[in-house]
């Protein structure tokens, strides 16, 4: 492939590979870090004697790319936490009571009970430390919310991070390592004191700057919904953000327009360049006015967050600024990928941010694809031309991102081109009236019929992707989709790319081969799901219970309708199981499995006067009753509790078992119970 022939994209993958090698291998730091000085002279010093006949030596090529692996594993392990001696998990034990002081660093979304921060350890006990928690702040009558960059005193226990307690459920423990946290505090506001409310790093500047824009945004008199649609389309924060307004945006297809990326940023590189361009009549106006735009640039990324999709844009923008104002001709990917290598080299964990990946795959969608699907019509009439480009655009970046959606989401919006022609046209429009709005804000000039067009234009577009999400039966979701899936979609799409460029036999005979590959994926994921499993579910205050037979799923619960449609448990089990067909009925007291009998005692405590000897024992809703004749009387096996008991219930019935020497499997503690 021609691409290929770009040094920097063969050196980026060579990095990608280091910062992979460095997050699945556990290699001493010291060993990695020798090798790549070793392997970084030993390319300057190739260099400097062979320069002149450097092309005539492809040993040197090996090197280099070996050193640039060296360096992702390097920059990968210099930004994981625990090699530093002063981490705190170097001082602390867990489960003692420890005092802190803190720094918050990031707001998050809250959820029903707690806020919810990121914060940097300053001391533990006095002594310097360092490291990120998780802090839950349980909400209250006179909550107030932290700002970034307070510094906060507490006395607490530190807590590990639960691991995932159902059968392919979200692994947000495993989320928060990417982030650098590994554990986390649970406190009430009568537990902290702010020891500090000054800003000391950009972020808290920036953190301050939009709590302004907001005040006087409040003042100015626009609501909760229209303010929230305006922090996420314009300065990157949906914590905000209405869960319903959220999974219509979703469901709609449209949640990229929340994500400030590049269709954001090149609004405001537009607006830049219109109103820089007196400089261009000064003597040094030509290196003023890009160096500028370039600051400005960095500036709004960092007012938006750096989220991925920001940082991305924002770099690949400062290159193709830098780039034309030294009179370069630019390759879009040659672009794309040093902005990757850029990012990459100070931040390697966002090559695991979602967000990361699904910018860039859409941006190389839409670059690679687009041009091909936009030749297949040519529309006589401007308009129809305008909306023939959005339609292709749209689907070229649908090509890029839906391998990776449908394994991350599982979900594909199918009303998804109708929602984007009729948004995006207007999605400039909205942002340039946005920002004029923050402007005029800040200078404390805000008319109130600006205030009412903008809020009715808001309430419109909110409205028109309500009305879209409406439409579930286009809205296809539990898709079951696998990574080794995602990799030869991948492989088909460029094969047909190949295929329309050059027409040749070889790029026919790889895109028939993939499809081939992807059809036996399809069927041996259809052969793993032939196979009988039974599980009790963990789900707290209720009891579920599943019996799988190949794709059929018996689901035995006690929730109610509401519970029911908004819980995952049985979703995600259903989806990585690729169950095709879920019944619902009530709990039993009574399963067979495989030989094996299981006996649910529930609230009524009736177990007495059974005819036999079950295997195990499933505890629900609290039953009051004496453990100890229990045992004496069915002899089971193992016991299980579920999340529906009361925790006193159950911290007496582990005690008890463990004196009768009777395996006792809680839930809350160990996950779901299986049955294989």
């Amino acid at each position: 492939m021609k691409l290929l022939n770009f040094t920097i994209i063969k050196l980026t993958i060579a990095l990608v590979i280091g910062i992979l090698l460095a997050h699945y291998f556990e290699i001493d730091f010291s060993i990695v870090l020798s090798s790549t000085i070793a392997l970084v002279f030993s390319v300057g010093i190739y260099w400097y004697f062979l320069k002149f006949k450097i092309d005539r030596f492809p040993f040197f090529g090996a090197l280099t790319y070996l050193a640039l692996i060296g360096i992702g594993m390097t920059v990968y392990q210099i930004q994981n936490d625990r090699v530093q001696s002063d981490h705190y998990t170097h001082q602390i034990q867990k489960h003692n009571t420890a005092e802190f002081l803190l720094k918050i660093e990031e707001r998050l979304k809250p959820d029903t009970y707690n806020d919810k921060y990121f914060a940097s350890i300053q001391s533990i006990n006095g002594q310097h430390a360092s490291g990120r928690l998780l802090v839950n702040i349980k909400k209250d009558s006179l909550n107030n919310n932290l700002a970034i960059d307070d510094i906060i005193f507490t006395s607490a226990v530190i807590k590990d991070i639960q691991k995932p307690l159902n059968p392919h459920q979200f692994d947000y423990r495993n989320y928060l390592k990417l982030k650098q946290v590994y554990h986390q505090l649970y406190l009430t506001q009568d537990k902290l004191l702010t020891i500090s409310n000054d800003k000391t790093s950009i972020y808290g500047y920036a953190d301050a700057f939009r709590s302004s824009i907001n005040e006087r945004l409040i003042k100015a008199g626009f609501k909760d919904d229209t303010l929230s649609i305006i922090n996420a389309l314009l300065l990157g924060q949906r914590q905000n953000l209405d869960k319903t307004i959220y999974n219509n945006y979703v469901n709609a297809g449209t949640i990229h327009i929340l994500a400030v990326s590049g269709l954001h940023v090149g609004v405001i590189l537009l607006i830049l360049n219109f109103l820089f361009r007196p400089l261009l009549y000064l003597k040094y106006g030509n290196t003023l006015r890009p160096l500028l735009i370039v600051i400005l640039l960095w500036s709004f990324a960092v007012i938006a967050g750096l989220s991925p999709s920001v940082t991305r844009a924002v770099a690949m923008f400062s290159i193709i600024s830098v780039a034309m104002h030294l009179k370069r001709p630019t390759n879009i990917y040659n672009t794309l990928v040093i902005s990757a290598f850029l990012i990459l080299l100070v931040k390697p964990n966002f090559l695991f941010e979602v967000g990361f990946q699904m910018s860039y795959l859409a941006v190389l969608g839409i670059v690679s694809i687009q041009p091909i699907l936009y030749k297949q019509l040519k529309p006589k009439y401007w308009l129809t031309d305008k909306l023939w480009q959005i339609f292709t655009v749209t689907l070229a970046a649908q090509f890029g991102v839906v391998p990776i959606s449908l394994f991350y989401f599982h979900q594909f919006p199918g009303l998804f081109f109708i929602s984007n022609i009729v948004v995006i046209p207007f999605l400039g429009l909205i942002l340039g009236f946005g920002l004029l709005i923050i402007v005029l804000s800040l200078l404390n000039y805000l008319p109130e019929f600006v205030v009412t067009t903008y809020s009715f234009i808001i309430e419109s577009l909110n409205g028109f992707i309500a009305w879209i999400a409406q439409f579930e039966e286009f809205l296809f979701r539990d898709i079951p989709f696998i990574f080794i899936q995602v990799v030869f979609s991948y492989l088909i799409v460029v094969s047909l790319v190949q295929v329309y460029k050059f027409r040749t036999f070889k790029w026919v005979a790889m895109c028939l081969i993939t499809v081939l590959c992807l059809q036996v994926i399809s069927f041996y994921n259809s052969y793993k799901t032939q196979n009988e499993t039974f599980v009790v579910f963990n789900k707290s205050r209720y009891s579920i219970l599943g019996h799988k037979l190949n794709d059929k799923l018996l689901v035995y619960h006690n929730l109610d309708s509401v519970k029911l449609k908004t819980d995952n448990t049985v979703k995600n089990f259903s989806v990585g199981e690729s169950i095709t067909t879920i019944e619902l009925d009530s709990v039993a007291t009574v399963y067979n499995f495989k030989n094996q009998t299981l006996l649910v005692i529930d609230s009524l405590a009736i177990y007495k006067g059974i005819s036999f000897k079950p295997d195990y024992v499933l505890l629900r809703n609290s039953p009051r009753f004496n453990l100890n004749r229990m045992i004496d009387s069915l002899n089971p096996k193992k016991i299980i509790a579920d999340a529906s008991n009361f925790k006193s219930y159950v911290k007496r019935w582990q005690a008890t078992c463990r004196d009768e020497k009777i395996p006792f499997h809680y839930t809350n503690e160990k996950g779901a119970f299986i049955l294989r």
